[in-house]
C-alpha cells in the first residue's frame, strides 16, 4: 500500500477526530485510554489546538499517515523535544483497518527521513512487552532495545512491563 506523511493542520481537526473515534476501541487495547474527555468533540478540537501550537514552537512534531486517496490511516509523532539535546520521543499509532499491512514500519521509515530536516539526533520509544508488532517496527527501521524495566503495571487484565529503543541518527556526508 502506498502511504504518505503530512505535517498535522488546522484543516485535519475533524478527520482526526474522526479517525480516533472509530478505532478507540482498538487502541485501548494496547495503550492506557485516553479517557472520555478526549472525545468530546470541543475538547478534542482544543487540544487540536494546542498540538498545532506546540508544533509551531518546535516542542513536537505530528504527522498523519495518508493513503493515496488522502484518507487518515494512522499518525506518526516526535514529541517531548529536548531542543539542547536533539532527542525526541516517538509515537504512533495505525488503524485497526491497516493493521498487518507494513504501514507503520513505512510511516516510519519516512519520518526518519524527516528528522533531519527538523534537526533531531536521537530518538527514543517505548512499547509494552505485549506489543510485538511495534517492537517489530521498530527494529526494522534500525531502532536498538535498550531494556525491558520500570514497574509492572496492568492493561486490560494482563501484567505488562514497557520496553525501550533508542535510535542516533547518522547524517550520511558525500
Amino acid at each position: 500500500m502506498d502511504i504518505y506523511i503530512e505535517k498535522l493542520q488546522v484543516t485535519d481537526a475533524e478527520g482526526l477526530y474522526k479517525f480516533e473515534l472509530e478505532n478507540r476501541l482498538f487502541f485501548e487495547e494496547m495503550v492506557p485510554t485516553r479517557g472520555d474527555d478526549y472525545y468530546n468533540p470541543e475538547i478534542f478540537k482544543n487540544r487540536h489546538e494546542a498540538l498545532l501550537e506546540e508544533q509551531v514552537q518546535g516542542d513536537a512534531y505530528f504527522y498523519l499517515i495518508k493513503d493515496k486517496d488522502s484518507s487518515i490511516i494512522g499518525r506518526i509523532n516526535v514529541v517531548d523535544i529536548d531542543k539542547s539535546q536533539k532527542i525526541g520521543h516517538l509515537g504512533y499509532r495505525v488503524g485497526q483497518a491497516h493493521i498487518g499491512k507494513s504501514i507503520a514500519t513505512k510511516a516510519l521509515k519516512l519520518l526518519l527521513e524527516t528528522v533531519i530536516e527538523i534537526d533531531i539526533k536521537q530518538i527514543k520509544a517505548k512499547t509494552t512487552t505485549n506489543n510485538i508488532a511495534s517492537q517489530r517496527v521498530l527494529e526494522k527501521n534500525g531502532f536498538e532495545r535498550i531494556a525491558t524495566v520500570g514497574e509492572e503495571f496492568e492493561l486490560n487484565r494482563q501484567k505488562l512491563n514497557f520496553v525501550y529503543y533508542i535510535l542516533t541518527i547518522r547524517v550520511s556526508s558525500y
